[in-house]
């Protein structure tokens, strides 16, 4: 238990104040505490690093961003308030930026910091289920040609596709064939 909980504290700290690392802390943790224990694990860190870092962002940075941009942050922060939660949820689930950029630039918006938690919480799940797995095979290799192992290779294509897959399960649901 010590060493899962000095682990989460690192990975929150690498997290809150947006330090280079989380993915290779993401497979190790695959490496260290296999699927289901290092997805739980990294699943909390990673969020609540994800929410210092949007609280850090909030209380540093929103007063000055919003005195010299406050025309412009005006519309976002009102498109936050109609489809913030999509909105946010989309950007987890589809890597197509930074996760420390979304954390600090959600930080600079009026989205409530528990709504930010739990939709981070869902939405970067799945991948860090993706990531965590790929650590676990990675761990498994003991020679050269390890690399070449069928699991690990479904890891790192799993891993490839699934951000074509997730954008294309946005797309579906947003044009009303797979609303609720």
């Amino acid at each position: 238990i010590a060493v899962i909980a000095a682990y989460m504290l690192i990975y929150i700290f690498v997290t809150g104040l947006s330090l280079p690392g989380a993915t290779v802390m993401t497979l190790a943790g695959g490496a260290l505490f296999g699927l289901w224990v290092g997805a739980i694990v990294i699943s909390f860190a990673s969020t609540l690093g994800a929410t210092l870092a949007c609280l850090i962002s909030r209380f540093l940075l929103r007063d000055w961003v919003q005195s010299k941009f406050g025309d412009k942050l005006s519309e976002i922060n009102q498109g936050i308030e109609k489809e913030g939660l999509f909105y946010l949820f989309t950007l987890r689930l589809i890597p197509a930026f930074p996760f420390f950029v979304i954390n600090l630039l959600m930080g600079l918006t009026k989205m409530p910091i528990f709504t930010f938690y739990w939709i981070s919480q869902i939405g970067m799940f799945p991948a860090t289920l993706v990531y965590v797995n790929a650590g676990k095979e990675l761990a498994k290799i003991d020679s050269l040609s390890g690399i070449l192992s069928p699991p690990l290779i479904i890891s790192f294509v799993i891993l490839g596709l699934f951000p074509i897959a997730a954008k294309k399960a946005v797309a579906f649901y947003k044009s009303g064939r797979g609303g609720l």
